[in-house]
C-alpha cells in the first residue's frame, strides 16, 4: 500500500507543479494580463470540447442509458449534499453572514476539473475519463444553481442560470447523443486525430492559467493568517465529505468507472473558481482564498491517500 501511496504522489505531483510553473510564470511577466481572455476563451471554448469529444466518442461504459442519467445526477448530489453539511457546519462558527455563505460556498464544492482531469487520464482509461464528464454534468448544474445560491445575498438577484450555456456543457451532451447513435461509426476519422491531440493540450494550459489566476488573487487579497475558515474547510472538505463519498461510492450500485470518478472527487480540495466567483457574488475574497488554500495545501498529502484507500474500499 505505500508504494502505490508515492505512485499516487507521483501522479498528483506534476498538477501542483503545473499550478506553481504558472504562479511563477506570471510573477516574472513571461504570462501576462492581458494575455488571459484569450487563453481562458480558447481553452474552454476549443480545447476542453476537444477532451470532452474524444473521452466519450467511442466509450463503451457511456452506451447504458441508465448510467448516464445517474452519472450527472450523482455528480449534482454530492455538491447539494456538501453545500447542506457544510450550511451545518457554519451555523458553528463565529462567521459573520458574507463569511459563512463564501464558507458554505467554498468549501461544499469541490475542484472538478482542473485536478481530477489529469489524474484519470494518468491512472484510468477513456471509459473512466468519459464518466468523468458525464458526473461533471451534474456538478455543472448544482454548482451555478444551488451553490451560486449559497453563495449569494438573500435579496440580491443573479443570472447564474446563464452560465450552464457553455461550450464544455454543449460538448457533453453532444458527445453522449454522439456516442448513442454510434457516431464512430460515421463520424469524419480524418478530424479525430486532431481533436485528440487539441485535447490533449487542455490539462497543461488550464493548469498554468489557474497558477496564474492564483498569483493575482494572492497580490490582491493579501490573505490573513489562516484562520478558523481554513481548519474548518480542511476538517470537512478533506475529512467528513470525503468519507461520505467514499461509502456513497461503495454501496451505491453503479459501474466501476462511476466509483472510481467518486473515489477521485472525494479527495479533492475545495474549487479554485471560488476564488474568482466569490466577489463576484457578494461573497468574502479572504475566506474563499483561506479555504481554497488550505485545502489545496493539504490535498497534496491527502489526495493520494484517500484515492489509495478509496479503491480498495470500494472495490474498484
Amino acid at each position: 500500500m505505500q508504494h502505490q501511496y508515492w505512485s499516487l504522489l507521483g501522479g498528483v505531483s506534476p498538477v501542483f507543479i503545473l499550478i506553481a510553473t504558472g504562479f511563477v510564470v506570471r510573477r516574472v511577466g513571461w504570462l501576462t494580463t492581458e494575455s488571459d481572455q484569450s487563453l481562458i476563451r480558447l481553452t474552454i471554448n476549443l480545447l476542453a470540447p476537444c477532451l470532452i469529444f474524444d473521452s466519450i466518442l467511442g466509450n463503451e461504459a457511456l452506451n447504458n442509458l441508465g448510467t448516464v442519467l445517474l452519472a450527472p445526477s450523482v455528480g449534482f448530489g454530492t455538491i447539494v449534499l456538501g453545500l447542506a453539511l457544510c450550511a451545518a457546519c457554519a451555523k458553528l462558527l463565529p462567521l459573520n453572514d458574507r463569511q459563512a455563505r463564501t464558507f458554505v460556498f467554498s468549501t461544499g464544492i469541490y475542484n472538478y476539473g482542473y485536478i481530477p482531469v489529469p489524474l484519470v487520464q494518468k491512472f484510468f482509461g477513456k471509459e473512466t475519463m468519459g464518466m468523468l464528464f458525464a458526473h461533471n454534468l451534474g456538478v455543472e448544474v448544482a454548482f451555478w444553481t444551488a451553490g451560486i445560491y449559497m453563495l449569494t445575498p438573500r435579496d440580491a438577484h443573479t443570472s447564474a442560470w446563464k452560465r450552464l450555456i457553455n461550450a464544455p456543457v454543449f460538448a457533453i451532451v453532444i458527445s453522449l447523443v454522439l456516442n448513442f447513435c454510434h457516431g464512430t461509426a460515421w463520424f469524419p476519422s480524418l478530424a479525430l486525430a486532431p481533436i485528440h491531440r487539441m485535447g490533449q493540450s487542455y490539462v497543461p494550459v488550464a493548469l498554468l492559467l489557474t497558477g496564474a489566476s492564483l498569483a493575482d488573487l494572492l497580490v490582491q487579497n493579501h490573505p490573513r493568517t489562516p484562520g478558523i475558515a481554513a481548519l474548518a474547510g480542511c476538517v470537512m472538505r478533506m475529512l467528513v465529505l470525503p468519507v461520505l463519498f467514499l461509502l456513497i461510492a461503495r454501496y451505491l450500485p453503479c459501474p466501476a468507472e462511476l466509483k472510481r470518478v467518486i473515489v477521485v472527487q472525494a479527495a479533492m480540495p475545495a474549487a479554485m473558481l471560488s476564488l474568482v466567483l466569490a466577489k463576484r457574488y457578494g461573497g468574502d475574497a479572504d475566506t474563499a482564498m483561506q479555504v481554497v488554500l488550505a485545502t489545496t495545501a493539504v490535498g497534496i498529502v491527502t489526495i493520494p491517500f484517500w484515492i489509495e484507500l478509496g479503491l480498495r474500499f470500494v472495490g474498484a
